[in-house]
């Protein structure tokens, strides 16, 4: 399948794999790419990721014979995609969350474990995406051994890409999950509305955001969710980007919105406050313990910088 032109650009998103759906369901092909020599392996250990430092860190992604004492621990699998060029090398998730860390960090001589958000800023954006992809199908993998519908045991199938509820009497199909969240940059003339939650790291501001309910438009979700944590109306609201947010497994739907109000009414259930910012204030702003952006690997740094500079219409 021919890659989409990356037009926002977010990180996490553009994975440098064909998914090829058709292929998950033919079990010889999948065994086959198992045992390639060439097929890749991206390291799972809880929703950590393994880095090797140096130069220009890179993550690990080891072909089999590598780690192949690890594999053979009954490591649970994904199929994640081909390459679509190189002849179409395949990319499996391995979860080791099973083993010692002494055990994997061993095998792994000169890596890491890392968070994502911190690997993130450390390796190429290619392998970002891949260690974003790969966390969020194992995250969903460990929180779901068990059908949702009857309590049974469920077993992976197609590749990873379902759950099976082994109960005869039930069969339900499992897929991963994805949670939709709006995140929203609110500007009135030079002013844009930013935040603060009380557990953020010290002097973190950053967009409001919030889940999408049932039964609502994502537009509406923005003119909700701003509302009900800040007392602010909008109107005007134009879709932005989106980003993949493995964290543990949501999708950042992001917006810009304009406001018809200026006053401000938290909810202090959900932000510790809420200020107008304005643009030229922003733009020179220094990262301290009073205030700081979010991480620049957001989708709410995109939103913010965008308007900052212009780069997108409101």
């Amino acid at each position: 399948m021919q890659k989409l032109s990356m037009l926002a650009g977010n990180v996490f998103s553009g994975v440098p794999l064909d998914r090829v759906d058709h292929l998950r369901t033919d079990t010889a092909w999948i065994e086959a790419r198992l045992n390639d020599p060439a097929s890749r392996f991206v390291p799972v250990w809880n929703q950590q990721s393994i880095v090797f430092d140096g130069a220009e860190p890179r993550a690990a992604l080891n072909d089999r014979q590598s780690i192949a004492e690890l594999l053979d621990s009954n490591a649970p699998l994904a199929f994640l995609g081909v390459t679509p060029d190189d002849g179409g090398i395949a990319h499996f998730a391995v979860d080791f969350s099973h083993l010692p860390e002494e055990t994997l960090t061993a095998r792994y001589t000169g890596g890491a474990l890392m968070d994502l958000r911190d690997s993130v800023q450390l390796v190429p954006a290619h392998e970002a995406s891949i260690l974003a992809y790969a966390r969020g199908l194992m995250y969903w993998h460990r929180k779901n051994g068990f059908c949702a519908a009857c309590g049974h045991k469920s077993e992976t199938r197609r590749a990873g890409h379902e759950r099976v509820c082994t109960n005869p009497a039930c069969g339900a199909v499992h897929f991963p999950r994805t949670d939709s969240a709006v995140i929203v940059l609110v500007h009135d003339g030079d002013d844009c509305l930013l935040c603060r939650q009380s557990h953020w790291p010290t002097g973190m501001h950053s967009t409001l955001a919030g889940f999408l309910e049932p039964g609502e438009s994502l537009e509406e979700a923005v003119a909700r969710e701003i509302f009900e944590e800040s007392g602010v109306q909008v109107a005007d609201v134009r879709y932005h980007s989106s980003q993949p947010w493995p964290f543990p497994a949501s999708i950042m739907v992001g917006f810009m919105a304009k406001a018809n109000s200026r006053e401000i009414n938290v909810d202090d259930k959900e932000l510790e406050y809420a200020h107008w910012y304005g643009r030229d204030w922003l733009r020179n702003v220094v990262d301290s313990d009073d205030f700081r952006m979010p991480g620049k690997y957001s989708i709410a740094r995109r939103l913010i910088g965008d308007w900052i500079d212009g780069n997108f219409q409101v």
